[in-house]
């Protein structure tokens, strides 16, 4: 016996209906797509560990998917490519961690519309394009006068390397930081145009221990290994920046300007996936948020000048002290 046609066809609507609804509750649970590009090593305990932390973080706390890609040159051509291979792969969100990826990210963006895009530390902005800032540069003003005021022999230093905004702002910073606490003390600064080689930073640090450099701030990556290296063998201080050197090398550091850029790359993330995309916008990340930025000072430090450095930082979350982020003046020579 026949069923009637109106039966079947009840039957199947309840049963589309049925799919339907499972299909649009698998579509609802489908996390968003995540991709994120470090022009470094993710293992390098600076910089771009710091980024694929908060990666990590956002995937745990955010439920999103994660993609990256690592050990990219900082070249315009090779970021460029490495993007628009990220971008190709259709995720929802295109990260692009630190400041030399400005350029790059701005071209692709405009390639993909329906992807957004962040570049952390950058000051790029567009209609699927913004930028998240860390203001290292607020940290680095403290730690410029942590140096001036502990220095012996009047004299400080300063290494870097990849000339990018982001730690240009930071050298500058730090060198006003130098002259707010004593404008007597001289500044040995450096950009080697390299963040991870152990052999040169460590030929740079050497060279400015011989022009008396009491205490030296790396701006590094993977090459601070080699600064610290010739600091303790010469019995020099160093202060780190990103993370908390201090923790790491006590012997050898007596502050770390914290920069946690993973915060910005995790807020990104947050923002993204809470539907606050903050398109064609820079946002800042600084003191007022100390768990992003701050000065972590040895317990060496005496209180005294502790005392300082905590007075100055809260006149800049006041607004009353301003930190510049623009210096001219001769740099220290790289050794051939």
């Amino acid at each position: 016996m026949s069923m009637s046609p109106m039966r079947i066809d009840r039957r199947s609507l309840l049963a589309l209906a049925g799919t339907a609804l499972a299909a649009g509750s698998v579509r609802a649970q489908t996390p968003k797509k995540v991709a994120a590009l470090f022009a470094g090593r993710i293992d390098d305990r600076g910089f771009m560990q710091a980024g694929y932390d908060g990666l990590k973080l956002a995937e745990a706390r955010l439920g999103v998917s994660v993609a990256f890609r690592q050990g990219v040159q900082p070249k315009p051509e090779e970021l460029t490519a490495a993007l628009r291979e990220l971008a190709a792969a259709g995720p929802d969100l295109v990260i692009a961690h630190g400041g030399q990826n400005n350029a790059a990210a701005k071209a692709v963006a405009a390639e993909f519309p329906a992807v957004r895009f962040v570049v952390t530390q950058g000051n790029v902005t567009g209609p699927n394009l913004a930028s998240y800032e860390v203001l290292q540069e607020q940290s680095a003003f403290l730690a410029g006068m942590l140096a001036a005021l502990t220095t012996r022999t009047g004299v400080v230093g300063h290494m870097s390397g990849i000339r990018v905004t982001p730690g240009l702002k930071g050298r500058a910073a730090y060198a006003a930081g130098v002259a707010h606490a004593d404008p007597k003390v001289m500044l040995l600064t450096n950009f080697s145009g390299n963040q991870d080689d152990n052999a040169l930073s460590e030929k740079i640090a050497r060279a400015m221990i011989a022009k008396d450099a009491q205490v030296i701030f790396t701006m590094l990556n993977a090459g601070r290994n080699g600064v610290i290296a010739a600091c303790r063998e010469l019995g020099v201080k160093q202060i780190g920046n990103v993370g908390d050197w201090t923790a790491i090398a006590p012997d050898v550091f007596i502050a770390s300007a914290f920069a946690d850029s993973g915060r910005a790359l995790f807020d990104a993330v947050a923002d993204f996936t809470a539907g606050k995309f903050a398109a064609g916008e820079v946002k800042h990340l600084g003191l007022q948020t100390p768990e992003a930025v701050r000065l972590v000072m040895a317990p060496s430090v005496p209180v005294e000048i502790r005392g300082r450095i905590e007075a100055a930082a809260s006149s800049i979350i006041a607004g009353s002290l301003k930190v510049p982020v623009e210096w001219t003046g001769a740099e220290f020579p790289t050794p051939v």
